[in-house]
């Protein structure tokens, strides 16, 4: 059997292995470490948990050892898809490098420019980043990759789903062509065959069986749920899965938790919280610190459950996983291979569970296809009865049948209910019915009082002809000067009108009457209370006095 003091390692390398407790190289480690120390490029295709972050860092340590390092030109550069997993490898690099004086710098996104600039400016040999963050730096002039000699891709299939291939190609291009490179995938895409006959020079391929059977050290288990309701179908979800998680006690020391969606990374986070369980959330939309920090205590064990997407999935080493809970059937089958493989590593035994509603069906059938077995089906906790069938009120059943029709005439029928973001779990609440409140009475009309009463204007007339020229000389001053007033009136109308309509971005303005101008506007109104009334109540009548305005004055 082959061990790593047989694969001509440098002996401090050698010795920071054996530190590690390790002896025996994995497959893909004893095939390409070889390769890698006679300067061949190597095509690893070996998916996670294989150990290949070693068998590329092992001997990159080896040819680096020799030579110094330049300012802001590194001598050698990993590409990792997720900052985790670039995280991951800057560790291996400071657990088998530290008995040698090699410097790295880590470049990944969340993290300020400044201290990064620093690292890079005094000079660096391994240089781990990830694509975006790296062009970043690139663009700013901080960064030269002439010096590059020896290039690792780690996950290129995953950085194929995350559109990271147009950042490979250009970074490549910035490379020496005469860097030795290493390409490790999982599958072998169209798009990354491309990439490796392009950028890859007499590669020698090494491919490890592919773990499309799942670990026996793994159980399994698929949790079939009907959901009363389709718009329930969440919150269910989250019943049975704290459920579950509460009936396997205090076996179930620490769990993952994967959700297809950023989204419900946080739901289910926040509702486990809500529960009484220590769960926190981790995806790719949180801060950096912040997803630093909740990894640091998922390993230290202040973090019980991890609710995490799927940049937990790959290159995340964390070997003492008790449970893995898929809260939703993953939409590639590659990947449920690599959560479940989060738990049973290193021969110890793990427990995976895998709830599935009816329209994951396609998901579960190309899964089992890939691992060539069905998923071992499980049964629902006890003490949860999920209701298959509900009453609904008549009235429901009879607005699913007759769509309701809007005042425009045009049916109006409603589409499904959106899921809640917020936490659901309570019981549905009662229907209740809309009551109409009466309309407000409307108060009586009071009488009209008798000095606001108007007599028809022939009566007005007569009455009010004898007192005609006494008064004429005052009205025509009156009326004079409130045509004035008027005027003035009109004009500063004009000028509000102008400034509405130029607000507007229009022209009309309004038209007055013109030269016509009904009789009823040029009469004065004057109202005398000294006739007695001839009523028993006392009150003195109003008389009311209408005068009519001279022809000429209009």
């Amino acid at each position: 059997m082959t061990k790593f003091s047989d694969l001509a390692l440098d002996p401090r390398v050698l010795k920071a292995v054996a530190e590690a407790g390790y002896e025996t190289p994995t497959p893909i480690q004893a095939q390409a470490i070889p390769h890698a120390l006679e300067g061949k490029d190597v095509l690893g295709i070996a998916q996670t948990g294989t150990g290949k972050t070693a068998s590329f860092v092992l001997p990159m340590i080896t040819l680096l050892s020799k030579g110094r390092a330049r300012a802001r030109m590194p001598r050698s550069l990993v590409l990792a898809p997720t900052r985790e997993l670039a995280a991951q490898v800057a560790e291996n690099f400071e657990t088998y490098a530290k008995h040698t004086k090699l410097t790295k710098a880590l470049l990944i996104g969340g993290v300020a420019f400044g201290e990064q600039d620093k690292l890079i400016d005094r000079g660096v040999d391994v240089l781990i980043a990830t694509p975006g963050r790296l062009l970043d730096h690139f663009e700013r002039g901080k960064l030269l990759l002439q010096g590059v000699q020896i290039m690792v891709v780690d996950e290129a299939d995953r950085m194929l789903d995350m559109g990271f291939i147009p950042d490979i190609e250009k970074i490549f291009s910035l490379t020496p062509f005469t860097r030795q490179t290493f390409f490790y995938s999982a599958t072998m895409a169209p798009e990354i065959e491309r990439i490796t006959n392009t950028f890859l020079s007499g590669a020698v391929k090494i491919e490890v069986a592919r773990q499309n059977s799942t670990s026996d050290t793994i159980t399994q288990k698929l949790i079939e749920i009907k959901p009363s309701r389709k718009d329930r179908t969440f919150a269910e979800k989250r019943e049975v899965l704290r459920a579950i998680i509460r009936a396997e006690g205090e076996s179930c020391t620490n769990a993952i938790i994967f959700c297809n969606r950023k989204m419900d990374v946080d739901v289910v986070a926040k509702s486990l919280k809500q529960h009484g369980f220590n769960a926190s959330p981790i995806h790719g939309d949180l801060d950096q610190s912040v997803r630093t920090r909740t990894l640091d205590g998922f390993r230290d064990g202040s973090v019980h459950l991890l609710v995490a997407s799927d940049v937990a999935a790959r290159g995340l080493d964390i070997p003492a996983v008790s449970h893995v809970f898929n809260f939703d059937v993953p939409s590639h089958p590659e990947d449920y291979v690599h959560r479940i493989g989060r738990t049973g590593r290193a021969g110890r035994e793990g427990k995976a569970y895998t709830l599935s509603v009816p329209s994951d069906a396609k998901y579960l059938s190309a899964i089992e296809q890939l691992v060539g077995k069905p998923v071992p089906r499980g049964e629902l906790p006890e003490g949860i009865a999920l209701k298959t069938e509900r009453p609904a009120p008549a009235a429901a059943e009879e607005e699913v049948e007759k769509p309701k029709r809007s005042r425009g005439g045009r049916s109006r029928s409603r589409g499904p209910k959106a899921e809640a973001v917020a936490d659901a779990d309570a019981v549905d609440a009662p229907q209740v019915e809309a009551v109409v409140a009466p309309p407000a009475p409307v108060a009586a009309i009071a009488p009209t009082p008798a000095a606001e009463y108007r007599r028809p204007p022939s009566e007005d007339r007569a009455r009010s002809e004898p007192r005609r020229n006494a008064r004429s000389d005052d009205r025509n001053d009156n009326r004079r000067d409130g045509r004035r007033e008027e005027q003035s009136d009109e004009r500063r109308g004009d000028r509000n009108t102008e400034r509405r309509d130029d607000r507007r971005g229009g022209n009309d303005r309004v038209v007055g009457l013109g030269d016509h101008v009904p009789d009823f506007i040029l009469r004065s109104f004057k109202i005398e209370d000294n006739t007695p009334d001839d009523d028993d109540d006392g009150v003195d009548a109003a008389v009311v006095e209408i005068v009519a305005a001279d022809e000429s004055a209009t």
